[in-house]
């Protein structure tokens, strides 16, 4: 069990950002819009508020530096480690959910995320400038609404549930700064960790983490699941980056046994690309603009041609082979009123824009556009409020749908899935975050006859 590993860890994932004291490391571009965390690694780190933490075991979210915890500066043992280059701290992420409509049956379930990790400033460690060293377990545990209840979604109304109920390590990275402008990452990461990032404020997997994922996950894998990867990012100038990465494409990283890594059974790479500029990101309204792509060298399935490039509903032949899978995607953040401090929001309103779409031969959910907004400080006699409101649809291929109607077996066919949720994030502790939350799923599964889903949900995260 993960509880054994706490008392050596005591972490919860974190970046080259997560330490409280002022050192000279790797600069990258931060930006939360409100609660978006695409955000760059201040050349003098400092802490990050704890309205600004988030409860979920996305990267995209673990990346923030967390509050207090529980325990405290328990005997200043942590002081002590972040005198020596080291920081640690553990959290628990938990997820409930209820089904007031939808589904076979009503039901509750919860499901959660033990994550304990440590970062190391290897400057203060072992004299090398610019570097840094992650490593971080998760554990998973619980039961999943979305299939007991059997509600049928094409996005899980628990994102933190998934990828095996088990122990991984979910970062095993190096990151070093070379020069001024360039920052090399080496090691077991994931492409969610660096490219089309988004915070994971919501519960619906509609509005969680980087998107792409959401639709092409088993080459484009997101957290908790870790990949051997290797990724160059260039800062021309403070306000704009720009990066490339290869990633190894490996079905054995799914297993549910507990491994550091594997080094046979890859089937191709995932090489992600993104530019990205910043909008004030120290003065000013901030914002952040992104741009990317992928190609994924693993050969993939055809959705609707068989190996005879004719209809596999009609043929029932094996399906034609492609020999890469490609996308594109943008992610835009932008605070519209309200104060700022040291780049962040302090409050007011901010929108943000989420869309991908994934090459047609080979997924079956092609394209993914997700929009809303956060509101920090709506009560201002509740510190670090936030309230936050989503809309998204999800589109099944096309081509997938031809050939359903194909198929005179078929009784129904597949087209979007619309999502909608709102939430209201609260501290009543300095270690306690809590967020309720109400979520509609319309034409779940993409079927128009299906009953529309509505799901009552907490999120809550325990920083220990």
């Amino acid at each position: 069990m993960i509880w054994g590993w706490a008392p050596l860890l005591l972490a919860a994932p974190l970046s080259p950002q997560q330490t409280t004291d002022p050192v000279p490391t790797a600069a990258r571009i931060t930006s939360d819009a409100a609660t978006g965390d695409t955000q760059r690694i201040p050349t003098r780190r400092r802490a990050v508020r704890p309205s600004d933490s988030a409860p979920s075991a996305i990267t995209a979210d673990t990346r923030r530096t967390p509050p207090p915890g529980i325990i405290g500066d328990w005997h200043k043992i942590r002081t002590r480690l972040n005198e020596r280059g080291i920081t640690v701290t553990a959290r628990y992420a938990s997820e409930s959910a209820a089904n007031l409509t939808g589904g076979r049956k009503t039901l509750f379930r919860e499901t959660g995320q033990f994550d304990a990790g440590a970062l190391f400033d290897l400057e203060k460690v072992m004299g090398l400038k610019g570097g840094a060293f992650q490593a971080t377990l998760t554990y998973r545990r619980g039961r999943n609404l979305s299939d007991d209840a059997n509600l049928g979604t094409l996005q899980q109304v628990q994102e933190v549930y998934g990828r095996g109920q088990t122990l991984r390590l979910t970062q095993f990275w190096y990151e070093q700064r070379i020069g001024e402008r360039f920052e090399l990452k080496l090691g077991r990461t994931n492409p969610g960790e660096d490219f089309a990032i988004f915070s994971c404020h919501f519960m619906n997997l509609s509005f969680c983490g980087a998107q792409p994922g959401n639709l092409v996950g088993d080459t484009w894998q997101n957290w908790p699941v870790s990949q051997w990867g290797a990724r160059l990012r260039y800062e021309p100038r403070d306000d704009l980056y720009v990066q490339g990465a290869v990633y190894e494409i490996n079905p054995r990283n799914l297993d549910t046994d507990f491994f550091i890594g594997h080094f046979k059974g890859a089937t191709g790479v995932l090489v992600p690309a993104e530019i990205g500029w910043i909008r004030n990101p120290t003065a000013g309204r901030i914002g952040s603009y992104k741009l990317g792509g992928w190609v994924a060298t693993a050969h993939a399935a055809d959705v609707f041609l068989d190996v005879n490039r004719r209809p596999i509903a009609i043929t029932g032949l094996a399906p034609l082979e492609r020999r890469s899978r490609y996308g594109v995607y943008i992610n835009i953040q932008q605070q519209l009123t309200g104060a700022t401090k040291d780049g962040k929001a302090e409050n007011g309103l901010s929108v943000f824009l989420n869309a991908t779409q994934a090459d047609r031969a080979t997924s079956v959910t092609d394209n993914q556009v997700a929009a809303g907004l956060f509101y920090k400080g709506l009560v201002p006699a509740v510190p670090g409020d936030v309230l936050g409101f989503g809309v998204a649809r999800t589109h099944v291929n096309g081509r997938v749908a031809d050939g359903q109607r194909l198929d005179p077996t078929r009784p129904a066919v597949q087209g979007s899935e619309y999502a909608a949720e709102v939430y209201y994030s609260i501290h009543p502790a300095e270690w306690l975050e809590m967020r309720p939350n109400v979520q509609f799923v319309h034409h779940p599964g993409g079927y128009s006859q299906a009953d529309d889903v509505t799901i009552l949900g907490l999120k809550a995260a325990f920083t220990l």
